[in-house]
Formats: C-alpha cells, sequence, structure tokens
C-alpha cells in the first residue's frame, strides 16, 4: 500500500465533515476613493471658447472645462472664496489691426458678471453690469463691483445682492483696469486711449480726480499700505510708479523697447516684495524688485501672456498665454517654467484659489 504524504483534502471535503469546523470567510478591505486634493486651484478665463479651465495646482493637470459664456475675460474671487466673479461681453473680438465697422453688432445680451459658485463649479447666476464689462474689482465687504464698461467710457458700481448697476460715472476712453486701495476706500480705473487714472468715490459714485500716467495704461497693484501704486504703460514699454496719496506720477521703469514690450498685467508678490509683470507681444514675464524698483529678471513663457496670478504661497505664478493656448507655470525662486498646461481657447485672465475647507 503506496504512503500518502501531505495530503491536502478538497475543500468541498470539509463540507461533509460535521466535526470540522468551517473557515471563517476572508472579509473584502472596502474600497477607497482617492481623496480629493486639497492644493489650491487654479481658474483661466478662455476667451474665445467661453469657457473656464480649472487646474489642480498639486498635479498641474485640467481637472474641469466649464461653460461660463460670450468672451469671458476680467476674473477675480469673492474675498471669502466662496465665489469666482468673471466678465462677459458679447461685444466681438477686435484684435490689433482690425477694422471695427467690419465686425458684427455687439450681442449686449450676452453681457454681465458671472456669478461661480466654487463648491457648485458652475455659475449660477448673471449679474447686470453695463456695456461690454472687460474688468473689474470687489468691494473690501463683498458686496458691490466696481465694472469697466469701455464702449461707455463709464466705471459701473452694482450692487451683488440685488445683481444691479446702482451707479455710474464717466471716466477716460476705453477704460480697462479697476483696482480698490487697500482701506477700501477708493478705486482707480485706467483708461487706455486717453492714458489716464479716474479716481472713484465708490460711496457717492462720483470721479473726485483723474491723472495722466503713461500711454495705455491696463492694469493697477498697490502696495499693501497705499501709499504706492504700480501702472503699466502699454505702449511706452514701462510701468509707472505712483504715489497714491498725491496721487501723481513719480516715475518709470523701463523693461524694454515700446513696441516690442508691451506690459500688460502688474500683479504683487503675496509678502509684496516682488512685482510680475505680463508684456504681451514681448513673450515674457518681468519680475521687479519693489524695495529697489528695478528689474530683477524676465523669463519667456509664450505668446502673448496676458492674465498672470501668482500661488498663495507666493512660490509659483502663473500666465495666460492667449495665442499659443495654454498656461504658463513658473517657478518664482529659479525664474524657469516648469510646464505649460493648455487650455480650451484663447486664455485671457487667471486667479488662483485656496481650497475652502
Amino acid at each position: 500500500m503506496p504512503i500518502i504524504r501531505n495530503l491536502l483534502l478538497p475543500t468541498c471535503l470539509f463540507a461533509l465533515c460535521t466535526n470540522c469546523s468551517t473557515p471563517a470567510p476572508v472579509q473584502q478591505a472596502a474600497e477607497k476613493k482617492p481623496a480629493e486634493s486639497t492644493a489650491y486651484r487654479v481658474y483661466v478665463t478662455n476667451e474665445v471658447s467661453g469657457d473656464l479651465t480649472v487646474i489642480d495646482s498639486a498635479t498641474a493637470t485640467v481637472i474641469a472645462t466649464v461653460p461660463l459664456g460670450k468672451r469671458p475675460r476680467g476674473i477675480h474671487a469673492s474675498p471669502d472664496r466662496k465665489t469666482i466673479y468673471v466678465a462677459l461681453s458679447g461685444s466681438p473680438i477686435a484684435g490689433p489691426g482690425v477694422d471695427e465697422d467690419s465686425l458684427p453688432p455687439a450681442d449686449h445680451s450676452a453681457d454681465g458678471i458671472g456669478v461661480f459658485d466654487v463648491a457648485q463649479n458652475k455659475v449660477v447666476r448673471v449679474l447686470k453690469a453695463g456695456s461690454d464689462p472687460e474688468n473689474f474689482d470687489i468691494s473690501k465687504d463683498g458686496t458691490q463691483l466696481f465694472i469697466s464698461n469701455e464702449d461707455d467710457s463709464a466705471v459701473s458700481v452694482v450692487d451683488v445682492a440685488s445683481g444691479t448697476v446702482v451707479k455710474s460715472a464717466k471716466v477716460g476712453a476705453q477704460p480697462e483696469g479697476v483696482k480698490v486701495t487697500p482701506d477700501g476706500k477708493l478705486v482707480y480705473v485706467t483708461s487706455e486711449e486717453t492714458g489716464t487714472i479716474g479716481v472713484l468715490d465708490p460711496v457717492a459714485g462720483k470721479i473726485l480726480k483723474t491723472f495722466k500716467v503713461g500711454h495705455r495704461p491696463r492694469s493697477v497693484a498697490f502696495t499693501p499700505d497705499g501709499t504706492k501704486a504700480y501702472i503699466n504703460a502699454e505702449n511706452d514699454g514701462t510701468v509707472v510708479v505712483v504715489d497714491a496719496v498725491k496721487q501723481k506720477m513719480t516715475g518709470a521703469i523701463s523693461l524694454g523697447k515700446p513696441g516690442e514690450i508691451k506690459p500688460m498685467a502688474v500683479l504683487l508678490s503675496p509678502d509684496a516684495t516682488k512685482l510680475f509683470v505680463s508684456t504681451g507681444r514681448g513673450h515674457q514675464v518681468f519680475t521687479i524688485d519693489t524695495a529697489t524698483d528695478k528689474v530683477a529678471g524676465a523669463v519667456e513663457v509664450g505668446q502673448r501672456p496676458w492674465g498672470i496670478a501668482v500661488s498663495p504661497d507666493g512660490k509659483t505664478h502663473y500666465s495666460a498665454n492667449g495665442p499659443s493656448n495654454d498656461i504658463s507655470v513658473v517657478d518664482v525662486a529659479t525664474n524657469t517654467v516648469t510646464k505649460k498646461i493648455k487650455a480650451s481657447g484663447s486664455p485671457w485672465g487667471v486667479v488662483t484659489l485656496d481650497r475652502v475647507q
């Protein structure tokens, strides 16, 4: 009789053995969903495709593309970070050298400020904002918007709760950039054609003063104490320095040859030690040392960099490059492009936003 060693009985025999205990079933581990990133997000308006590119900063990848409306440009977050406002316009795009008389008529029914709910990731309402809104800023308490109406040469004051224009004031021709002073008491409005700043009293809804700053100003950045402002002068190739107390120009920082370097957006780092400046057809973003008001460096980012944003920690900045249809990610410490992220259709404005927990 053969000797049988290490005999393993089939599993089915255990069921027939009344004196054997049934093995305990194996417990399946619950499937875990990957945790949602808590990193800050980057939101980019796309002027041609009419939507919003949402980027996760941890992976530098697009996680959503959300419809907004016609021609979204200016973009800013509410003080509580729960809402993003976007300027929408039904006016046709007119690039350099385009005869505006050859363009189709404006669709003013599309004009307004889109209210994007961050939690829902969608536009929940559109506020009336006057004709052809391009850019704007938000009051410190978040209750009002101050909006440039380019084709009306005006600035509108919009009550967020009611969604209506409550005041309007005439400014210089082709207003674009709008910035509230750090104390919230005044609003600067740039006028491209007249090369001026209109100083708005938001309570009275009146322009208190108008002063010259250079050719084609589009953007304003105030130092945290409100004593100084930086304003681009696109056609001069400079950034203008303004005494914001006396409300007058005190100097200019040259970035290069006028016509080749065309400063557009100006934005301070969170600690206000650096000023970042996009340069349109100059293809670069410049860094200015605010202690000396001298150029500290420049980095080539793409075609026609326009809107720029900086991360909450100040370590990264982003530029919207319209014709190349991408967003450049720049490491501030090394001043190098670490990645380019594809957008959906001519990116214009950028904002970064911490996740609300």
